[in-house]
């Protein structure tokens, strides 16, 4: 793997900065990070995948390094300035994680000629309800988080979603696990300023339109992700004309996470068939 020049700054848009990160060159690729991460999430890939795209990754408002500010906004129109901004205009790979795989078939849906596939890991599209269990974690975190203990939401949330359903503190990468506490834990301090009023991506929920995604799809999704993650795996593999769903073993809420070189494989093959 080369080693790349990475350019790095922030995109204003309106009175929030949005930090971002360039790498590479060729086809762009988009990197959108999870709602309990932030743009540290795709560090493997983002070197990784330099040598043969152009990359981006960002920390979206109130995540990592793009902090908080009065006012409304939507991660829509941050990411749309984002793009616009670094002139990330031909058509995209974008892959996004939970709350950033919402967001990337938000815009792929709403920007339908700027996107030339979508990577969907550990996520499902806007507006989908299922009827599934609820982990009782979820409860747990939530009273932690009312109480004002950040340091305990964090480590329930790392058990939710990096370590996942069936599997042990332990059982997982410690140095991945640390990571996603820490990237978690800045996130639930932004979160506790109250700052800020988030709108919705779209006006059209994303769930019943999944047949308008004329590109080809990958669903990632890890065999130890909860039952909503799963159930969204599913109803997107069946109900996306071109969908190709993968599961990942040994992997929870973030598999690239998890397993990087697994995950950049089952990525590149994905790539190499869209190219072709």
């Amino acid at each position: 793997m080369a080693t790349h020049q990475t350019k790095s700054g922030f995109v204003h848009n309106g009175n929030a900065q949005i930090y971002y990160e360039t790498a590479g060159g060729g086809l762009p690729f988009v990197m959108i990070h999870a709602g309990v991460a932030e743009s540290r999430q795709w560090n493997n890939e983002f070197a990784y995948f330099a040598d043969t795209h152009r990359v981006l990754r960002y920390d979206m408002r109130g995540y990592g390094k793009s902090e908080p500010v009065e006012g409304e906004f939507s991660h829509m129109v941050d990411l749309v300035a984002v793009l616009d901004s670094l002139e990330f205009h031909e058509p995209l790979i974008m892959m996004g994680c939970s709350m950033g795989g919402g967001l990337a078939m938000d815009f792929a849906l709403t920007h339908p000629s700027r996107v030339k596939a979508l990577i969907m890991v550990g996520s499902g599209p806007s507006g989908l309800d299922l009827d599934v269990p609820t982990p009782a974690k979820f409860a747990e975190a939530e009273k932690a988080f009312e109480a004002g203990d950040l340091d305990l939401v964090a480590e329930i949330e790392t058990q939710i979603w990096f370590d996942g359903m069936d599997r042990t503190p332990e059982q997982v990468n410690q140095e991945m696990r640390k990571l996603l506490y820490e990237m978690n834990r800045k996130a639930l301090a932004y979160e506790a300023m109250k700052l800020g009023k988030r709108l919705p991506n779209t006006e059209t929920l994303a769930f019943d339109r999944l047949a308008d995604l004329k590109i080809p799809v990958l669903v990632i999704v890890g065999a130890h992700d909860n039952p909503y993650i799963q159930g969204a795996a599913d109803y997107m593999a069946e109900k996306i004309p071109s969908a190709k769903k993968v599961k990942m073993d040994d992997a929870a809420h973030l598999p690239n996470m998890d397993h990087p070189e697994e995950f950049q494989g089952i990525v590149t093959d994905f790539l190499k068939g869209i190219s072709s």
